[in-house]
C-alpha cells in the first residue's frame, strides 16, 4: 500500500507522509529569520532577485496582519497568502468583539489550528509553510513564534525557518545574547541571513518592530550593516593572525 497517497493513513511507522512532504516544500522556501530583543523584534528574509519587467513590490515576504503583528512565511507563496487573509479577519474579528487588540500568541494558535485541521481530513493538502509571527502584545512584551505545516508552533528567542535554516539556526544559537538591543538584532538578522545569501543588501529585506511601529531599512541602511559587518571580521581575521605570528 501507497501511504502517501492519502493524507489521513499513518504508515506503520506513525508517519504522515503528505505533512512531511509539505515540511520539504518548506526546506526548499528562501530563508527567514527572527529575533526577539528586549525593544524590538527583528525579522529579516532572503527575497529572490526581480526580472527585469517585474515589479518588485508584489514579491513580498513580510505581512502585517494588525498594527502590531507581522508574519513571515517560508516554503508556497500562494498557501502564505492564504493564510495571511484569514489570520488578517480573525485580528478584525478579536478588534471587534473582545474590543481589544488580539496578542500574538492568539493569532499564533489561530494560524497553527488552520494549518493543523488541513492534515485532518481528506480532499484538501496541508498547507506548505511555516511562518515567524512577530510583534508586540498589549502589554509591551515583545513577541516571536513559529509555526510549521503539521500544526505545531514553540516561542523563540530567535530562529529561522526555510533553506538552510538548520545553518542559520546553529549561527544564532551561537551569536544570540539575551537582553539584545534593536541595532544589534538588527545586525545579527543581516549576518545570519549572510550565511545563506551570496549577493548582499539586495536580496535581504528586514522589518523592525518596536512598541511605537514598525519600520523597513532601505537597501543602503543594510549595506551599512554589511560594511560594519566585514570591517568587524577584517579586524578579528588580522588579530589571529598577529596572535599566530606572536606565538611562532
Amino acid at each position: 500500500m501507497s501511504y502517501d497517497r492519502a493524507l489521513t493513513v499513518f504508515s506503520p511507522d506513525g508517519h504522515l507522509f503528505q505533512v512531511e512532504y509539505a515540511q520539504e516544500a518548506v526546506r526548499k522556501g528562501t530563508c527567514a529569520v527572527g529575533i526577539c530583543g528586549t525593544d524590538a523584534v527583528v525579522l529579516g528574509v532572503e527575497k529572490k532577485a526581480a526580472l527585469k519587467l517585474q515589479d518588485s513590490r508584489t514579491m513580498r515576504k513580510i505581512h502585517q496582519l494588525d498594527q502590531h503583528i507581522f508574519i513571515a512565511s517560508a516554503g508556497l507563496v500562494a498557501d502564505a497568502r492564504v493564510l495571511v487573509d484569514m489570520a488578517r479577519v480573525e485580528c478584525q474579528n478579536h478588534r471587534l468583539t473582545i474590543e481589544d487588540p488580539p496578542t500574538v500568541e492568539f493569532i499564533t494558535h489561530y494560524v497553527a489550528s488552520i494549518q493543523q485541521r488541513y492534515t485532518q481530513s481528506g480532499g484538501r493538502r496541508p498547507f506548505g509553510i511555516s511562518t515567524l509571527i512577530v510583534g508586540f502584545d498589549p502589554d509591551g512584551s515583545p513577541r516571536l513564534f513559529q509555526t510549521d505545516p503539521s500544526g505545531i508552533y514553540y516561542q523563540w528567542k530567535a530562529n529561522s525557518i526555510g533553506r538552510n535554516s538548520q545553518t542559520v539556526r546553529e549561527y544564532l544559537e551561537k551569536h544570540y545574547a539575551e537582553n539584545i538591543g534593536e541595532a544589534d538584532a538588527v545586525k545579527l538578522a543581516v549576518k545570519s541571513l549572510l550565511e545563506v545569501v551570496q549577493t548582499g543588501a539586495k536580496n535581504i529585506d528586514i522589518l523592525v518592530i518596536t512598541k511605537d511601529g514598525s519600520r523597513t531599512p532601505n537597501v543602503d541602511e543594510i549595506e551599512g550593516v554589511i560594511k560594519v559587518i566585514e570591517a568587524e571580521k577584517a579586524e578579528e581575521a588580522e588579530k589571529k593572525a598577529a596572535r599566530r605570528t606572536t606565538s611562532s
